[in-house]
């Protein structure tokens, strides 16, 4: 069997940086392959004050949601303005394309906006997805309930990193479900939206997803009746993404961690304490070890460089990353840390042909 199925990530995810015009701004991907992005995530990296902005095809153009607060869906038609072949467009809105600014955009693969829909049967809400099975990530939408029941994801493996998001009707945090966030991830939740420690919560109703569906529990947090929801889900797939966890030592030589891939793009949350923000890192931000600068899910922070509040020193190598950095951010001694990763390029590829580090 291949050590990979996928030898260019970059038909599936991949990072942009460009500068804003405050017009019509066609925005081009450089990987090896086309993308056509079916979620957008959007981040002014020059400007403090400037929301994340989160955009996919399920739910369509110009509908936008911000990581950094847990306030409804806006439709701002000035916006994303459509999903391209190789890109996407924006128009003149100050946010994802303010004049002059730098910002970045981190995209994945889905279906294209393909979905298959499943009807409301009981508690099990109505909705539908689109999924993309080769890198496992689905977009899922659907309309709440008010009870605990079941939602179909279309991965066809069990989903080990889920972001749910209530679109409509009020304002409701972003929930996080990581697989290793604790030895009973059903039983916990973590919100996107602020540096919350991980907490016992009954809204994934205790249960863990399978290979066909995730679980909600009764709750208007995540299943509110009548209310529309936007789910992403994510299933590991080797050489290409990890969603893992480890414990930090306190230490300027810190813990190396296997991912099996070169990181493209790691996301990093201390899940012991509630005072660190998520953490955002990529290779075109940081072309070479270390990579120091981040950006903040919960925040509408402008970029740290590693010299601010961010304090994020790490080495993409060529099967992991290795922490470079006493920091409570990404590095305290005997705190767990949960991560999500994709690759630039997998450890082996399906030839059997290492990749060399940076």
């Amino acid at each position: 069997m291949a050590y990979t199925t996928i030898d260019d990530p970059s038909a599936h995810f991949q990072t942009v940086l460009y500068t804003g015009n405050g017009g019509t701004n066609n925005i081009v991907n450089d990987g090896n392959s086309d993308l056509q992005p079916d979620w957008v995530w959007i981040k002014n990296r020059s400007t403090s004050g400037k929301d994340h902005g989160l955009f996919d095809s399920s739910r369509g153009t110009t509908k936008q949601l911000n990581s950094n607060n847990f306030n409804p869906e806006n439709t701002v038609s000035t916006s994303l303005t459509a999903f391209n072949s190789d890109g996407f467009t924006l128009g003149a809105d100050g946010g994802p394309n303010a004049n002059s600014d730098s910002h970045v955009a981190w995209q994945w693969k889905a279906n294209g906006g393909s979905r298959t829909t499943f009807t409301e049967s009981g508690n099990n809400p109505g909705g539908g997805y689109q999924a993309n099975t080769t890198a496992g990530f689905s977009i899922v939408d659907f309309t709440g309930t008010g009870g605990a029941g079941t939602v179909s994801h279309g991965l066809g493996a069990v989903p080990a990193w889920i972001i749910v998001k209530r679109r409509s009707s009020g304002n409701q945090n972003w929930i996080v479900y990581h697989h290793k966030n604790t030895s009973a991830p059903e039983t916990e939740r973590l919100y996107l939206d602020n540096t919350n420690a991980t907490d016992d919560v009954t809204w994934w109703n205790d249960t863990a997803p399978t290979s066909s569906v995730f679980s909600l529990g009764a709750t208007s947090v995540t299943n509110n009746d009548g209310s529309t929801h936007i789910a992403y889900c994510f299933a590991e797939k080797q050489g290409y993404s990890k969603f893992g966890s480890y414990t930090g030592n306190g230490n300027a030589d810190g813990p190396f961690i296997y991912t099996g891939f070169k990181p493209a793009w790691i996301m990093f949350k201390n899940t012991s304490t509630g005072d660190d923000q998520w953490t955002i890192v990529d290779n075109k931000r940081d072309i070479d070890n270390p990579t120091t600068h981040s950006l903040f899910p919960s925040g509408n922070n402008a970029e740290d460089d590693g010299t601010g509040n961010g304090y994020i020193n790490v080495d993409f190598v060529s099967n992991g990353f290795k922490i470079r950095q006493i920091t409570h951010m990404i590095n305290a001694s005997s705190e767990n840390y949960i991560y999500m990763a994709f690759a630039e390029h997998p450890f082996v590829s399906s030839k059997g042909v290492p990749v060399t580090a940076r």
